[in-house]
């Protein structure tokens, strides 16, 4: 069953170049089977090469990342900015992975290094990696998303899509429980929409437009980064939304997780655009 086109539509669009650092908010964007162009396509790492996210360093979401044709631009206030090219050529190879997933990269070099350094008041080095020329990150979850499937440094799948209507249940039942409401970035999307009920996504099987299709995978499930604000970098004490949001919607399996967003494959569509106000369908 579809439900009818202009029901359903992309309300917002994000990419988060560096993983774990602020997100940048697109009208379009160029869909690849590893995901948005740009997405996460950098990653923060410690001395041993360990990767640092926002679980361990809530700072990260207070350094701005700026797109443009040449790469990235970090900036922080009281810090100034610095200016990473898409290709600055060959760094020193690091060994580090992505969870379960070794991965082959590429550090960007001393400059920045000091400067994330500094920025992120960190007692110890941290260095900004890049995957290394002609690396593909192995799958270790076949059986979810496909063998042929990859990504840059995204913690599974190479998109993620979040419903409106689903935050919006989330936010009812925080404040009615004497909470404050939470924005979606809270949830970190690449893919917003409305017209599905709340929760409606971990049923369907796709979404499409006329140029491209999403296979909806799986219920993200969601961590405490869902408890770090994402303008002061400061943690919730009462540990919400997570708490709240695993007693409305709890993922399936032996230990209780909360869900929000879907998991999602590019299924049709590479090198097309996306666009805000797109018109969709859904499959179930």
């Amino acid at each position: 069953m579809k439900t009818p086109m202009n029901e359903l539509q992309v309300t917002g669009l994000y990419v988060y170049p560096v993983k774990s650092m602020k997100g940048i908010s697109l009208d379009e964007a160029v869909l690849t089977a590893k995901g948005l162009l740009h997405d996460r396509v950098w990653m923060i790492v410690r001395p041993d090469g360990r990767f640092v996210t926002q679980r361990g360093l809530p700072r990260l979401a207070l350094v701005v990342t700026h797109l443009d044709d040449r790469g990235v631009t970090l900036s922080m206030a009281g810090h100034g900015s610095i200016a990473i090219p898409f290709d600055s050529g060959g760094g020193d190879a690091v060994a580090t992975q992505v969870w379960g997933d070794a991965c082959e990269t590429v550090d960007e070099g001393p400059e920045v290094s000091r400067w994330l350094t500094r920025a992120l008041d960190s007692p110890e080095t941290l260095r900004m990696v890049r995957m290394a020329a002609g690396f593909r990150r192995p799958q270790n979850t076949p059986e979810r998303f496909g063998a042929d499937t990859t990504t840059h440094f995204a913690d599974s799948a190479p998109f993620l899509v979040a419903n409106e209507a689903s935050l919006a249940e989330l936010n009812r039942e925080l404040v009615a429980g004497g909470h404050e409401a939470v924005p979606m970035n809270r949830f970190r999307p690449n893919i917003v929409v409305k017209g599905l009920e709340p929760f409606a996504e971990h049923r369907a099987r796709e979404l499409a437009s006329e140029d491209w299709r999403l296979n909806l995978i799986d219920a993200c499930e969601r961590c405490l980064v869902t408890t770090i604000d994402q303008q002061t970098a400061l943690r919730n004490p009462d540990r919400e939304p997570y708490l709240t949001l695993r007693r409305i919607n709890p993922v399936p399996g032996p230990k209780p997780a909360p869900g929000f967003a879907q998991n999602a494959t590019l299924g049709a569509g590479e090198g097309r655009r996306i666009a805000l106000g797109s018109a969709l369908t859904a499959a179930w």
